[in-house]
C-alpha cells in the first residue's frame, strides 16, 4: 500500500490546483484521474482557448444554495492572482469582451502551465487510475486501478455531471453521499433552452438568427445575444438565463433593449409611414424575425393605420415577449452542473467537511455555479486554493 499526506480525485482546473498549493506546503500529494489525458475540460473550454477566468467575477457572479458560501475562497483567490500565475509562464492573453480572458494561443498552455507547477511543487499525477473503493478508518484507504493507497487527507475534485463525453461522472455525488453529506440535487446549467412541439412548430424557420436582447427569469436579467436553434433558443443570453430558471418559469425577452418600443413605434407612426408593421421592425431587427413576428401575433397592415391600442400591444411584445421553454437540452451539452454537495456540510475556509475531518471537497462537484465568461474556472482556482491550504 502506497502512504502518502494528500491524495485528489480529480486531476481538473480546481484538482490541479489544490495539487500545486498542498505540494507547496510540503505536503506530499498524489493526484488521480481515470482519463488519460489531463484537463480535458480545460482544453475544449473557450473554444480551445480556455477563458480562464474573468476579471469581474466577484460572490453576486454565482449561484448557490447558500450564496454567501464562496465569498471566503473568492476574496483570497482572485482573477488577478490567477492572471500573475498566466503571466509568470509568459502566456499571452486578451480580453474578449466583458471581463472574459483567454489565451491569445490555446488552451493547452494553461493545462500545461498547471501541470509544470504541480511538478515544481512535487505532486504527482497518475492518470488512467479509476478508484474502485473508498474506506475510512484512521486515514482513508482507496482501491485503485493503480493499486492501494492511503492518505491523511481526501480531496474530491471530480467535477459535475456536465458534458460526459469528456468523462464526467457522478461518482463525488456518490463519495458524498456514502459518508453523510447532503446532495443539492444536480442540474444541468449554462444550458440552451428546448421548446415545445407547437411553438417549434412557429419558430422552427427561425433556427440561425441572432437578436440582441435582454433574458429574464428566476430574478436574474442578463443582456446578450440569443439565438433560435432547431431545438429552442441558445446564445449567451439564454445560456445565463438556464443558470436561474426552473421548469415551468417563463423567459422574459426585451427584444428592443434599447428603445420604449411604443415610442419609437408611435414617432414612425406619426412620420405617416405606409410601410407595413413587419417591414418597418426590419428596420432594427432580423427580417426573418420580423415577418415571423408579425405573421404569429399582428395582421398585414400599413404602421399608419394601426391604432393607440394595437401599438402598445405590439410594443409590449417586443420589450416584454414572453416564452416557456419545455425545458433543457440537458448535460450533453450543458457548460456546467448546477447544484453538487451542499455547501453546509462543508467550511468556507477550508472546504472542508464538518463531520468527516480530512475530507475535502472542491470545484463544480460543489453546489457553486457561476455565470458563463470565466467564473466557473475562477470557482474552481480559488476553491482549489483554499483547500490547498489545509489539506
Amino acid at each position: 500500500m502506497r502512504t502518502v499526506d494528500v491524495i485528489i480525485i480529480g486531476a481538473g482546473a480546481a484538482g490541479m490546483m489544490c495539487a500545486i498549493e498542498a505540494g507547496k506546503r510540503g505536503r506530499k500529494v498524489v493526484l488521480l484521474d481515470h482519463g488519460s489525458k489531463l484537463g480535458r475540460k480545460i482544453l475544449i473550454s473557450g473554444g480551445g482557448r480556455c477563458n480562464f477566468t474573468n476579471i469581474n467575477a466577484g460572490p453576486d457572479n454565482f449561484v448557490s444554495e447558500n450564496p454567501h458560501f464562496c465569498k471566503s475562497a473568492l476574496a483570497r483567490y482572485t482573477p488577478q492572482d490567477f492572471m500573475a500565475l498566466v503571466k509568470k509562464h509568459r502566456i499571452a492573453f486578451h480580453e474578449k469582451k466583458l471581463g472574459q480572458l483567454f489565451c491569445d494561443g490555446s488552451a493547452q498552455q494553461v493545462v500545461d502551465m498547471l501541470a509544470a507547477e504541480c511538478a515544481e511543487a512535487g505532486a504527482e499525477i497518475r492518470l488512467s487510475c479509476r478508484v474502485r473503493s473508498v474506506t475510512r478508518d484512521a486515514r482513508f484507504l482507496l482501491d485503485t486501478t493503480d493499486g492501494a493507497f492511503s492518505c491523511q487527507s481526501l480531496v474530491v475534485a471530480t467535477g459535475g455531471l456536465s458534458v460526459p463525453q469528456t468523462g464526467a461522472t457522478g461518482f463525488g455525488y456518490d463519495l458524498a453521499s456514502q459518508f453523510g453529506l447532503a446532495i443539492i440535487t444536480p442540474r444541468p446549467a449554462l444550458d440552451g433552452f428546448t421548446l415545445t412541439s407547437s411553438q417549434l412548430h412557429q419558430l422552427a424557420e427561425l433556427a440561425g438568427v441572432s437578436i440582441e436582447a435582454i433574458v429574464s427569469t428566476g430574478g436574474a436579467s442578463f443582456r446578450e445575444n440569443i439565438l433560435f436553434t432547431h431545438k429552442g433558443l441558445s446564445g449567451p443570453a439564454s445560456l445565463q438565463a438556464s443558470l436561474y430558471w426552473s421548469p415551468g418559469q417563463p423567459l422574459t425577452m426585451n427584444l428592443l433593449p434599447e428603445l420604449d418600443a411604443f415610442q419609437w413605434l408611435s414617432e414612425r407612426k406619426a412620420e405617416g409611414s405606409k410601410a407595413l408593421l413587419k417591414n418597418v421592425l426590419s428596420d432594427l431587427l432580423p427580417r426573418r424575425f420580423a415577418e415571423k413576428f408579425c405573421d404569429l401575433y399582428f395582421k398585414p397592415a400599413p404602421l399608419n393605420s394601426l391604432s393607440e391600442h394595437t401599438l402598445r400591444q405590439v410594443a409590449g411584445k417586443l420589450n416584454r415577449w414572453s416564452i416557456t421553454p419545455a425545458g433543457t437540452v440537458g448535460f450533453w451539452k450543458a457548460e456546467v452542473t448546477r447544484g453538487g454537495v451542499d455547501t453546509r456540510e462543508l467550511s468556507s475556509k477550508s472546504m472542508g467537511c464538518k463531520k468527516v475531518p480530512g475530507l475535502f471537497f472542491i470545484g463544480e462537484v460543489v453546489d457553486v455555479t457561476g455565470w458563463l465568461g470565466g467564473y466557473n474556472f475562477q470557482w474552481a482556482w480559488a476553491s482549489g486554493h483554499a483547500a490547498g491550504q489545509h489539506v
